[in-house]
């Protein structure tokens, strides 16, 4: 498929959506969609324009014919300027290399996000309810919290700092 067929082919709201780009990237995106409508627009005007003077109409219209002759010769002997761009293209061929290793380092990251997320989902699912755990499968799992009540009775404090304000005073006689 030709650059130009693919750029006709984008689904710029799910490309925008799908890939979770950044506001400023989507927002760049969407600025980029609107310059090339806008030159494919002006392309497309100037190419249905016509290109070809009518200088018979000209010295119909006008008394001066050698003016009319004048300008037609000029216009005849007129050759286009032709201009080296190879140092725009290969700036511009290094911005496309730069935004493209960008754009794959993202999508590693992204996939990489995306595998971990998937494993703490399933992780979560294959866990058990929170109502069956015991305290021996908490310690077994997070075995700094032993560390820390231990360190605690060894010091003889027997209150947890902020329990109470956070779950109130409950005492049993």
């Amino acid at each position: 498929m030709s650059v130009k067929a693919a750029a006709t082919h984008i689904d710029w709201t799910k490309l925008s959506t799908s890939l979770g780009l950044k506001t400023e990237t989507v927002a760049a995106l969407g600025a980029f969609r609107k310059r090339n409508e806008e030159a494919r627009r002006v392309l497309s005007d100037l190419k249905e324009q016509k290109t070809a003077v009518d200088f018979a109409h000209y010295r119909k219209v006008l008394k001066n014919q050698a003016i009319v002759d004048e300008v037609e010769k000029a216009h005849k002997a007129f050759k286009p300027t032709t201009y080296d761009v190879s140092a725009q293209i290969k700036s511009i061929e290094a911005v496309e290399a730069k935004a493209l290793e960008r754009a794959k380092f993202t999508a590693t990251k992204v996939e990489s996000e995306l595998s971990d997320l998937q494993a703490t989902l399933k992780n979560i699912e294959t866990s058990r309810p929170v109502e069956e755990l015991t305290v021996d499968d908490v310690l077994k799992s997070r075995p700094e919290i032993a560390e820390k009540v231990d360190a605690q009775l060894a010091k003889s404090k027997w209150d947890t700092k902020g329990y109470n304000d956070k779950f109130g005073y409950v005492t049993l006689f």
